[in-house]
């Protein structure tokens, strides 16, 4: 079972146009309607019903903390594994800005590319029955060798990770984007769910007469890289979408904090209310400059 891919899902969890979908049979499970939240219920009577081997949890859009405990009691009362795919939140994880998954799942995943900061890759936990199939099941089945640039640079980006910078860091996230959220709110953008606990956010672009696609367009001639984004119940296909993801870790790792979080939703929210005003895009692209111009990229500007 794992979360339906327009309901903030993963490629990877089960969608039918992935190797996911075409080699496992997987049941998917989603929000509620109205409050745009895992709806639990539903999960536990579709684990009772299709008897899962594995639960995953753990998503690529949802801005709402994730309760491992009640998956877990879920997945043991149909005798399934727990797995978590923390990928999006293994930076928050490991700065204790998010609950963690352990002791709660049997497995856990991650990239280190994403909160993490890290380099492009990634990593499996389990529990110490399952570590001999799934080192198998790694090499020699699905990867033919390391590479031993990508292991050094996990090194480097798990010792920055014990760090108490880091932990500030990951609040920080946290901190920035639920100011974000706010700005976009008070703006007159409806946000899924309601609003943030996370480094992501979700704005339903649909009342403000636009697609996702024009939305991310719009915000990428003026300098913000945003993407488009399904939203629950999205009446949109995947190319075009109604919604529109956000994310704070990259502003934070340039330095940015909650004033600067304020400025990016006010330049959001004037693009995207003024889409074909080329007068508003040209300020806002000035001042996108202007703020980038103040937080160097680490490593890059320094």
């Amino acid at each position: 079972m794992g979360m339906q891919l327009d309901h903030g899902g993963h490629l990877t969890h089960g969608a039918k146009v992935n190797f996911s979908g075409k080699l496992y049979n997987f049941v998917s499970y989603g929000v509620d309607r109205e409050t745009e939240t895992i709806d639990f219920d539903s999960v536990e009577k579709l684990a009772q019903e299709h008897k899962p081997k594995i639960i995953v949890a753990g998503y690529s859009a949802y801005p709402r903390i994730i309760d491992f405990p009640r998956f877990r009691a879920i997945a043991d009362s149909v005798g399934a594994y727990l797995m978590v795919d923390m990928a999006h939140i293994s930076g928050l994880i490991a700065g204790g800005a998010h609950p963690s998954p352990f002791p709660h799942a049997q497995i856990v995943t991650s990239t280190t590319q994403k909160s993490l900061r890290g380099p492009r890759g990634g990593f499996i936990m389990c529990t110490e029955d399952l570590a001999k199939d799934i080192d198998f099941a790694v090499f020699p089945v699905m990867q033919g060798g390391p590479m031993m640039h990508t292991i050094a640079g996990k090194a480097v980006c798990f010792g920055q990770a014990l760090k108490p910078e880091f932990a500030q860091y990951a609040h920080q996230v946290v901190d920035n984007c639920q100011v974000l959220a706010t700005g976009l709110s008070e703006a007159g953008m409806r946000l899924v769910s309601g609003g943030t606990d996370n480094h992501l956010l979700l704005v339903d672009v649909t009342p403000l007469g636009i697609t996702g696609r024009q939305a991310e367009q719009a915000l990428e001639a003026v300098g913000i890289i945003a993407n488009k984004n399904a939203i629950p119940f999205d009446q949109r296909p995947p190319r075009v979408t109604s919604g529109l993801r956000l994310g704070t870790p990259a502003i934070t790792s340039r330095g940015m904090g909650t004033t600067e979080s304020g400025q990016v939703a006010s330049m959001v929210a004037r693009v995207l209310r003024d889409i074909n005003n080329e007068q508003v895009h040209r300020q806002v692209a000035d001042e996108v400059r202007e703020l980038a111009a103040g937080f160097p990229v680490p490593g890059i500007d320094d």
